[in-house]
């Protein structure tokens, strides 16, 4: 799976997420509406993550995602 396919799914995609990440809220992910570097942002912002540590992470994310 790749991000054009994960934010093509992201209503579906935003409860694994949630529950990867559970410092994002409903708004938050509305507000990303699936944009990856939004994303990145608030994981760097709401968990004190270096821009690389968030990539990764979303990275990982995206190779272990199954829909």
């Amino acid at each position: 799976m790749n991000w054009d396919q994960i934010a093509g799914n992201w209503k579906q995609v935003t409860g694994k997420i949630k529950e990867k990440w559970g410092k994002l809220t409903d708004d938050d992910l509305t507000v990303v509406g699936g944009r990856r570097d939004q994303l990145s942002g608030l994981l760097q912002n709401r968990y004190g993550m270096a821009k690389e540590a968030a990539e990764k992470e979303l990275d990982d994310f995206v190779r272990a995602f199954k829909v």
